[in-house]
């Protein structure tokens, strides 16, 4: 065995399906490692996409993703992706190649400082230094990626901890040759080096595999939490991503939900929680919501820019935060019940502790009486006329195709967050964006991670036409490995969310425009599915020709050529 089998022993003792990777010299033995135990190595046409499909997997599985970076360019590649999954709180864990232990520091091949790359991006960063540590610290990685407030974490591997110890030790050998007195302290030295690199190799053993329990929410909140709601005339309920980070309790999560009977907004990865059409979720005028209300209870949501710093929720209401994170749960206003601990496990021990109260029938029926009169604005807005397709009908028509098991994935801006005003995930654990850091070019890889977790579920992921330029090279990986997703591409030529408010504010749509491109005949070109749109009598027709296209095993892309449209006029946010 060398350093890449246990690499890979470890991986499958912490049951890892799959490797995501852009492979490089670095890493090789890991690759070759992981294949021959079992372990799929998907490798991407990008080392970003490949983190963001391990995020992905981490998301919908409740346990870390994994990705593997060649030295160099290949680990700074990944710097977005990673820090996209530090502020959505995902525990990812990124292997990352790098020069021989001897060599460092002197101009080898791309060589650079990782740590100081790494490590203002995740939550713990080691170097392994000797083949024996490759185990304890690849397992400690995965226990600290897990714990408390969740995210990346990232382990340096040099390449002569990965290959054979024969191979090493002959490439020591060619670099220490020569008859003369250095050449033979040089010969000394790396043998002694080479005795501390490899000793105890053959020791090292993975364990089992490590789980980790959400943190508790301590008593004493819950009981102020329960008498205050059983105070309340107008409670509102904020659940966010983080409070489905146990992704096994998401149906315990959603009856508790249930039960309390607060009125509710899903945010982010919480979307979909309570089902398609569920009486306490509300999904449109949340500002307004939360200005009415008397309480406000946020899961897993700080007060930042979504909430407008904190400004949304009325100095008079009670407000409660839980939160895994206290730093996220003293954002820009600190709560009157603070509750450091799992914000789902918080809301089923709540719903346990509180009373069941129907004095909130009448609040619930005003904020319901609201959505529903922005449901019926936006069915007008979905007829007005436009030159090519109305993005919000068309919307409105991939609302009705989808069926119970797909899984959505946005990433885009305007398109795509018109597509958060209509269509409803099926159920929890079935939407993913992005998160607060709002990263364009997430779509690619989050599909991937999303298909290989669920293969049996359609996966649709909603681009728009700026977005999908990041991931078009991947649909090469979708092909290769046969990942089967269906790509709705919203085209409207240009980087609209941007475009709408540079244009009115400063005069100058500079740098917002794009070209009507044939995305279909690039899909086409490498290998999948193109179809194209811009008759809206055709939507049902071209829909079902992309359901059954995927469902016969070939990726899809749909182009879809929108029409301009102010349904989002005002909306940009910073």
């Amino acid at each position: 065995m060398h350093g890449g089998d246990l690499v890979a022993e470890v991986l499958r003792a912490q049951g890892v399906p799959f490797l995501f990777t852009v492979c490089g010299g670095h890493i090789s033995p890991i690759l070759v490692g992981c294949k021959a135990r079992g372990i799929r190595v998907i490798d991407t046409r990008h080392e970003a996409t490949a983190v963001f499909a391990a995020d992905a997997v981490a998301r919908l599985s409740g346990r870390p993703g994994v990705a593997a970076a060649t030295a160099g360019p290949g680990l700074s590649n990944t710097i977005t992706a990673v820090k996209n999954a530090q502020i959505a709180q995902s525990p990812v864990i990124l292997l990352g190649g790098a020069t021989a232990t001897l060599l460092k520091g002197r101009g080898s091949l791309q060589d650079i400082d990782q740590m100081a790359l790494l490590r203002p991006h995740v939550k713990w960063a080691a170097t392994a230094r000797r083949v024996a540590d490759l185990v304890p610290l690849l397992e400690r990685a995965f226990a600290l990626s897990q714990d408390g407030v969740p995210g990346p974490v990232f382990l340096k591997l040099p390449l002569d901890l990965l290959y054979d110890e024969p191979t090493v030790r002959k490439l020591y050998g060619a670099a220490g040759g020569g008859k003369g007195l250095a050449a033979r302290a040089l010969r000394v030295y790396m043998g002694a080096h080479l005795a501390r690199m490899f000793g105890g190799a053959d020791q090292a053993k993975a364990g089992p595999r490590r789980l980790a329990q959400p943190p508790i929410p301590p008593d004493e909140p819950l009981r102020r939490a329960a008498a205050a709601l059983d105070r309340a005339e107008r409670p509102l309920l904020l659940v966010g991503a983080q409070a489905l980070l146990d992704t096994a309790a998401a149906a315990d999560l959603a009856r508790a939900v249930d039960q309390l009977g607060l009125p509710v907004y899903l945010s982010s990865g919480a979307r979909g929680l309570l089902g398609r059409g569920h009486p306490l979720q509300m999904r449109h005028q949340r500002r307004a919501a939360l200005k009415e209300a008397d309480l406000v209870l946020l899961a897993g949501v700080p007060c930042d820019f979504r909430l407008d710093y904190g400004r949304h929720i009325r100095r008079g209401a009670t407000y409660i935060a839980a939160n895994r994170s206290r730093a996220d749960m003293t954002l820009n206003r600190r709560p009157d019940i603070a509750a450091l601990g799992d914000p789902g496990l918080f809301l089923r021990r709540l719903a346990m502790l509180a009373a069941p109260t129907g004095c909130w029938a009448a609040w619930r029926e005003s904020l319901a009486a609201r959505d529903e009169a922005r449901n019926q604005e936006i069915a007008r807005q979905a007829e007005a006329p436009s030159a090519h397709l109305n993005p919000v009908q068309l919307c409105r028509e991939i609302e009705s195709a989808l069926p119970d098991d797909s899984i959505l994935v946005g990433d885009g801006g305007d398109f795509v967050a018109t597509a958060a005003y209509v269509i409803s995930p099926r159920g929890p654990l079935r939407w993913l964006d992005p998160g607060p850091y709002g990263t364009l070019g997430v779509g690619a890889g989050f599909a991937l991670g999303a298909k290989l977790c669920r293969p049996d579920a359609e996966v649709w992921a909603i681009f728009g036409d700026g977005a999908f330029g990041y991931s078009l090279a991947e649909l090469d990986t979708f092909v290769r490995h046969g990942v089967p997703v269906i790509a709705v591409v919203g085209n409207d030529a240009a980087w609209t969310q941007i475009a709408r408010e540079q244009g009115e504010m400063l005069g100058d749509l500079v740098g917002t425009e794009l070209a009507a491109t044939d995305y279909h005949r690039a899909a086409e070109g490498l290998g999948a599915a193109g179809l194209y749109l811009d008759d809206p009598e055709l939507t049902p027709e071209v829909l079902d020709q992309a359901r059954s296209l995927a469902r016969a095993g070939r990726p899809v892309v749909l182009n879809a050529r929108l029409g301009k449209t102010d349904f989002r006029k005002g909306s940009i946010s910073v």
